[in-house]
């Protein structure tokens, strides 16, 4: 098994024997439970779909509490799933707990970033802006998008005042400093996309 997923708690800092300090992001990962094991056969392809076990108990609508019941487990919030290969025995019901990493591993975590609602170019896109002098009339303004006579249009991807945040960001090749079995917490040094208590899906790095 090469993922998980979890929650995130928030960042601190560790120190290390020579007195450096590590800032790292507390994720509580897992345990998860296997709810569904999908098979070339019958899917097409090799996958196992995880669920995110927590301590209050979930309500399910009716096909969901159908999934969750074939696979004996109880109904989760968070699904993910993962790629694994052809040969991998892992079944519905097993538990995935954060004893699958060790320190000096390296994850991927993908999470979905925190919302700033409406945003000019400024904080958006890094825009300078215009001069901050009396009279100037133009500070924060995004400034000429278009043409003129030809062609008469404003080309496509420019960068404009609009939604910023909330979207699903990844994050790569962050170090495992640290990994608590018994309070299923990993430290990652560095920061993780969104808020406290989002969550998060960690994989096992390609590149390390």
């Amino acid at each position: 098994m090469n993922g998980i997923l979890g929650k995130k708690l928030g960042m601190t800092q560790i120190y290390k024997d020579d007195g450096t300090a590590v800032p790292v992001t507390v994720v509580e990962a897992g345990p998860c439970v296997v709810v569904q094991r999908r098979t070339a056969e019958t899917d097409g392809y090799e996958a196992v779909q995880l669920g995110l076990v927590e301590s209050r108990r979930m309500r399910a609508n009716q096909p969901m509490a159908g999934h969750f019941a074939k696979a004996g487990v109880e109904p989760m919030r968070k699904l993910m799933e993962l790629p694994v290969e052809a040969g991998d025995e892992a079944k519905p019901g097993d538990q995935i707990t954060v004893s699958i990493f060790s320190p000096d591993d390296h994850v991927d975590v993908t999470g979905t970033s925190k919302g700033k609602g409406f945003q000019g170019v400024i904080k958006r896109h890094g825009h300078s802006g215009g001069r901050a002098t009396h009279g100037s009339m133009f500070h924060r303004a995004p400034g000429s998008i278009g043409q003129s006579a030809y062609p008469s249009r404003v080309f496509p991807g420019v960068k404009l005042p609009g939604h910023m945040g909330a979207e699903r960001v990844t994050v790569k090749n962050l170090l495992v400093v640290q990994v608590d079995e018994e309070r299923n917490l990993l430290y990652l040094r560095g920061a993780v996309p969104g808020a406290r208590n989002s969550y998060v899906a960690l994989r096992r790095a390609r590149r390390g």
